[in-house]
């Protein structure tokens, strides 16, 4: 699970993006141009995906090494350490 300072954190984030969605809905509304609707959807599906990616390093960084090290071996725990290295070097962080 999250722990608060990531709760706060993409909470503030979520909100925002809610106000990004109403503000499209607005748009909606209005004599606006397609490409001025586009443009804006683009930004709010680029935000969630890093909310997305951020809970998704947060989980790879906290909650899978968490579940499994009590029960591992050395030799599978540096494994674990080995891939998280490699998913956190290939997969950009996300922006806090």
């Amino acid at each position: 699970m999250l722990d608060s300072d990531a709760q706060r954190r993409l909470t503030l984030r979520l909100r925002r993006i809610e106000g990004q969605v109403r503000g499209i809905e607005r748009m909606v509304g209005e004599p606006r141009l397609c490409v001025d609707l586009l443009i804006q959807i683009a930004a709010v599906q680029s935000a969630l995906k890093s909310v997305g990616d951020e809970i998704l390093h947060y989980h790879v960084r906290q909650c899978v090494p968490e579940s499994f090290s009590r029960r591992l071996r050395n030799s599978e725990r540096d494994r674990l350490e080995e891939m998280k290295r490699i998913f956190v070097q290939y997969c950009r962080e996300p922006a806090r």
